[in-house]
Formats: structure tokens, C-alpha cells, sequence
């Protein structure tokens, strides 16, 4: 896996990853930034959404579960010092479906934190992370 980041200009970056797609990273106003991008750390917070959501999804797929929509929401603490890392993540997923079983969806959420998440997993040697659910039956 490869990628570039490319400075711009002040605190603004510009990052490629190694499929071609691109991302601008910037900082607060405040910091120097023009506040035109994500923040670095928030594209940490949301690679491990996506990662986790990619498999709870993918688990959920293959069991031809009824899944309408999936929505993670993650919440993080920083340390107050510098470095100011991830101290706590979590992730709450809402997923919606037909005749969802709470139990499927516990399972595809557990089986995505302890085996399949190489973002949460690699993180939660020093970041303590916890996730949630709720399932949202369709009428």
C-alpha cells in the first residue's frame, strides 16, 4: 500500500492514495489553516468508521441479511497534552433492515472489533475503543 501527501500551501496538504483517489487535509484558521479540508486526525477517526463499517456490511451481506442502511457514529477523547492521541473511540452502529436479528448484528460488529478491523485493531493497542448497536426494524 502506498500514498503521497503534498504540501499546498500553510497548513494545507493535499493526500493520494496509492488507487488514485485524493483528499485535502488543512487545519483551523487559527492554527494557520484555511479550514478548506479534514483535519488528520479526524481522517484517522473516520478510516476507522469506514473500516469497521466495511465489515460489519460485508458480514452482513454474505449472511443475505435485510440490511437498508448502516450509519456508524463514532465518538472520540484526545489527550489534553501534546501529543494530543486518541485516548477513547467509540463506535455506535444504526442499522436499519427487515426481520435483523439483534444477535446478527452483535455478532457482525464483535467478529469486525476483534478479527476483521485492521484499523481499530491496530489502534486499540493504545486507544480504548468500544462499540455499540441498535437495530432499526423496517415496517
Amino acid at each position: 500500500m502506498q500514498a503521497t501527501v503534498k504540501w499546498i500551501d500553510g497548513r494545507t496538504f493535499l493526500g493520494e492514495s496509492g488507487s488514485g483517489h485524493t483528499v485535502v487535509m488543512d487545519g483551523p484558521a487559527d492554527h494557520g489553516g484555511r479550514n478548506i479540508g479534514i483535519r488528520p486526525m479526524g481522517m484517522i477517526l473516520l478510516g476507522v468508521g469506514g473500516c469497521s463499517s466495511y465489515d460489519v456490511m460485508d458480514i452482513l451481506q454474505k449472511g443475505r441479511h435485510d440490511v437498508t442502511a448502516c450509519v456508524a457514529e463514532l465518538t472520540a477523547e484526545r489527550a489534553d497534552t501534546v501529543p494530543s492521541v486518541f485516548t477513547k473511540i467509540h463506535l455506535h452502529f444504526k442499522v436499519t433492515g427487515r426481520s435483523l436479528k439483534d444477535s446478527v448484528v452483535e455478532r457482525a460488529v464483535k467478529l469486525s472489533a476483534e478479527k476483521y478491523c485492521s484499523a481499530s485493531i491496530m489502534l486499540g493497542k493504545s486507544v480504548e475503543i468500544t462499540h455499540d448497536f441498535e437495530v432499526i426494524e423496517l415496517v
